[in-house]
């Protein structure tokens, strides 16, 4: 038997680890290669081979990658911590799985060119050759033997998608990888310490299998609520934290979301950002069984967290206070969804001395040269052009300023 007999074999003989042949990923452009040497299809084969390794860096990067990023009964149980429990038949999987995979990691384009028919190798011979490359760690050499390294990196990193991507949308009824996120940090976020600290408490809580309670972060705009949402995924992402957006009109899927996470050893913050209701609105009944009324209210791995410019989350004008009779109920039933969050965390605007410590803070981060007191003077008339001061306000005037002194030095 030749070797590409045998590599294509050991494709089709993956248990845990392999892809469909009608596939999109680079296992099963590998796959339709291999069995493509003995018809015309080899040269589209071979075409959207090279593209995919090429987009992979080299194969043995792609293949390794497919592995940590793989999701199957191995890959779910060492991110819950749980792999030395499975059957000793799913670890043999994975040691045969991995060998084959290393083996398939060392194909070469000589290979491919000297398995074709003498009819196909002329113009094989033309195409270019793909680059070996090497693996992703925590894999080296020697894949099988590296199954506690792999098991490591999954109780760290998760598994399937959750590997490559911290934050989710929902849509089309699947969770869908969001790419372009906040870098923001916590240690960028200036002042309201004691608020900040409630949440970071509370998640730490929750990221360690302790109580944890859903958060409203409500207050002023412009005062870092949302940043200090975002900043949370950044700083604990590393400890399993994943994070899941939705909108408002969202929230009547928070049981299929609730549903898709069920058996995920990652921990999830639903995050809804600048939330609140009209009268009436449908919405409002659903996030609160959301919350705590219906059967499947609590989850240990997933919470809600929203940020919201109102306390009772209901906008309300005059005539619904003239027009209502039982003004009393009305106003129980809007503080029940706020109440049921557990922790409320309240962020008010910045008076002027703060305003300026927080611009002065950042402008330290950014290394700024102009001289404190003429950006004191200058913030502070940025914020009355702005109507009125805020950390938004702040980061903005420094953005700035930044920005003029760059272009000075340019």
């Amino acid at each position: 038997m030749n070797k590409i007999e045998t590599l294509k074999y050991s494709a089709d003989a993956l248990c845990l680890y392999g892809a469909p042949a009608d596939g999109d990923t680079l296992l099963s452009s590998l796959l339709r290669l291999l069995h493509s040497l003995d018809s015309e299809a080899v040269f589209r084969c071979y075409a959207d081979f090279f593209r995919k390794v090429a987009a992979s860096g080299s194969l043995k990067q792609g293949l390794s990658e497919s592995i940590l990023t793989a999701d199957n009964a191995f890959t779910r149980a060492a991110a819950a911590g749980t792999e030395a429990q499975l059957p000793p038949s799913i670890h043999a999987a994975v040691r045969s799985d991995l060998d084959k995979l290393e083996a398939l990691s060392a194909l070469t384009a000589e290979d491919v060119l000297a398995a074709a028919p003498d009819a196909y190798r002329a113009t094989l011979a033309t195409l270019p050759h793909w680059e070996l490359g090497k693996a992703v760690p925590p894999l080296t050499d020697g894949w099988a033997a590296q199954t506690a390294q792999l098991a490591a990196f999954h109780r760290q990193n998760g598994y399937g998608q959750f590997v490559r991507n911290a934050a989710f949308c929902w849509q089309g009824n699947t969770l869908t990888p969001m790419t372009a996120l906040d870098p923001i940090r916590l240690t960028e976020l200036k002042n309201y310490e004691r608020q900040r600290q409630q949440v970071l408490e509370n998640t730490e809580a929750f990221l360690n299998g302790l109580p944890a309670n859903n958060v409203l972060l409500y207050g002023d705009r412009g005062t870092g609520k949302s940043s200090t949402v975002h900043a949370l995924l950044n700083e604990y992402r590393d400890r399993g934290l994943r994070m899941i957006e939705i909108s408002k009109g969202t929230i009547g899927k928070l049981s299929q979301i609730r549903e898709a996470v069920a058996d995920c050893p990652m921990r999830f913050i639903v995050f809804i950002d600048d939330l609140s209701f009209e009268s009436h609105d449908d919405a409002f009944g659903e996030l609160k069984a959301a919350l705590e009324g219906s059967l499947a209210g609590r989850q240990g791995n997933m919470l809600i967290y929203a940020t919201s410019n109102r306390r009772h989350l209901i906008k309300e004008n005059f005539a619904d206070r003239e027009n209502d009779v039982h003004r009393s109920d009305t106003l129980q039933e809007e503080l029940s969804l706020s109440d049921r969050f557990g922790l409320s965390v309240y962020f008010e605007n910045p008076d002027k001395a703060e305003y300026l410590d927080i611009m002065l803070k950042i402008a330290d981060d950014r290394g700024l040269r102009t001289d404190r007191e003429q950006l004191c003077v200058d913030a502070e008339l940025w914020a009355r052009r702005r109507g009125g001061r805020s950390p938004r306000c702040a980061r903005q005037f420094v953005d700035a300023v930044e920005a003029k002194e760059k272009r000075s030095i340019s």
